[in-house]
């Protein structure tokens, strides 16, 4: 930057013709924009400086903010701005940017506008344009917007597959996803790691450990035959690499290895990002060192965002930490004060405490704000295909059988002497017991709300479909 603003003082001071001026500008904003070694702040003076900017100029501006360390609407204010000005030649690289500008921050609304203006100009049609639009709405997370989009493309392009795949992932929509995988196999498309992390993804959300099985031997398939020499090739490790590390040593326990490599992620001269400090945050709230990840979110150089926050108030919760939690539970809701998660964690953690005074503040709270609690919701893989269970919803064609095998459970429990469900414990993930039940009820009581409870139907339904010795793998959505 420091020869930069050298050749700009030179190209002041000294006369040049305009077209030539105008086209050393064009490329300083280029530079300044889009360079990791630039700066945006610079560019913007410079460019508030220019009377009638071109093409190039409103591009580079729009793209560089899009990808800026520091997300924000100065895509979409720029591209205002451009309109506003009577600027009438924008083209599709200025539609894809600024698209991607609202995808990142995800702003609807203003992402349906720049769409309109699409349709108005012609630009429809265009791949570069189609795949963006796409990339919006699954961001976004209107998925069936996205599809139509995603369907109407008539060329469809490996990008456009891996988007619309990581959509449905990213929001649960497993079968779907896996499915329009097929598809993109069918269309001759071949997956790149891109797509295969998104597959991946949809597996583990869902706990399809057979069909996650028939994707890894199909990753290494795929490896075999395009890169024989991929064994011998050194990678060195980035940001994702040492955030699938950490969330490894996370749900392994690892807190003295995760310490380490996060040490390691350091001494390579990464960066860490906000995925990277949640992992930590993960890492210690998981192995019960609530205490430490508080105090290592309240140390964190960056604002910690709401989902760092609701882990550790998860912590809080798994650790009946009621004080910690209090002061956690008012952050995240100052952030995301409309989250019917965050409520429930909260009063969770009331009831782990037989709190139902401050639990009735927080439903009245709840009731003011017209916040209603989404349902638990689990899921089991049963020959390729993910079934789901919501906590107290019998519409399943098969609930009476269902009922039967509860029954059944309930009954052998009681038989060996085991009534108090909240004293076991699972390894890995917390599995709810007559104290997570969020009313003042009697014990019996709780046990009959618990028998509705995603995790109990869905593992009525694996005990109905399956015979031993088949392993009943139940996910928690």
């Amino acid at each position: 930057m420091r020869v930069l603003r050298q050749i700009h003082a030179r190209m002041l001071t000294q006369w040049m013709p305009i077209a030539s001026f105008s086209f050393g500008l064009c490329k300083i904003i280029g530079f300044c924009a889009l360079s990791p070694h630039g700066d945006i702040n610079y560019v913007r003076r410079l460019f508030s400086q220019i009377r009638s900017p071109n093409i190039f100029s409103w591009n580079s501006m729009i793209r560089g903010y899009s990808q800026s360390q520091t997300p924000s609407k100065e895509p979409v204010i720029l591209f205002r701005k451009m309109v506003k000005r009577g600027y009438r030649n924008p083209n599709t690289y200025t539609m894809a940017f600024v698209l991607k500008g609202c995808s990142i921050v995800s702003v609807m609304e203003e992402g349906r506008q720049v769409h309109a203006t699409v349709l108005k100009s012609g630009f429809g049609s265009s791949p570069f344009v189609e795949t963006a639009l796409v990339n919006l709405y699954a961001k976004c997370e209107d998925i069936m917007l996205a599809r139509k989009v995603f369907d109407e493309i008539t060329d469809k392009n490996l990008v456009a597959w891996s988007i619309m795949i990581s959509g449905y992932a990213k929001i649960g929509l497993v079968n779907e996803a896996l499915s329009l995988f097929r598809d993109m196999q069918r269309a001759g498309v071949v997956p790149d790691e891109i797509t295969m992390v998104s597959v991946i993804s949809a597996c583990a959300a869902s706990g399809a450990l057979d069909t996650g099985r028939w994707v890894h031997a199909y990753i290494k398939k795929q490896l075999i035959e395009t890169d024989l020499g991929l064994k011998t090739l050194w990678v060195e490790p980035n940001h994702v690499t040492f955030i699938g590390v950490l969330s490894a040593c996370a749900h392994s326990g690892l807190v003295s290895e995760g310490r380490r490599y996060r040490s390691r992620m350091l001494e390579f001269g990464i960066i860490p990002s906000m995925q990277l400090y949640g992992c930590m945050v993960d890492l210690l709230c998981r192995a019960s060192l609530v205490e430490d990840a508080y105090t290592f979110v309240q140390t964190m150089p960056i604002q910690p965002n709401p989902v760092i926050w609701r882990t550790s108030l998860v912590g809080c919760k798994r650790n009946k930490i009621l004080d910690i939690g209090e002061i956690v539970a008012q952050r995240v809701l100052e952030l995301e004060p409309h989250n019917a998660e965050n409520y429930i964690l909260l009063l969770n953690l009331y009831a782990s405490h037989s709190e139902w005074e401050m639990m009735s503040q927080v439903r009245k709270e709840m009731k003011d704000r017209g916040i209603k609690a989404v349902p638990g919701c689990s899921s089991i893989e049963l020959d390729g295909l993910v079934h789901e269970f919501v906590m107290g919803d019998w519409s399943h064609p098969e609930a009476n059988e269902i009922r039967e095998i509860l029954r059944d459970i309930s009954k052998r429990v009681h038989a060996v002497g085991h009534r108090d469900m909240s004293k076991r414990v699972h390894a890995v993930r917390h599995e709810p017991g007559i104290s997570d039940v969020l009313h003042n009820m009697v014990d019996e009581e709780k046990e009959n709300a618990l028998c509705e409870h995603s995790e109990r139907l869905a593992i009525a339904y694996g005990l109905l479909k399956t015979k031993e010795p088949t392993v009943i793998r139940i996910v928690k959505i």
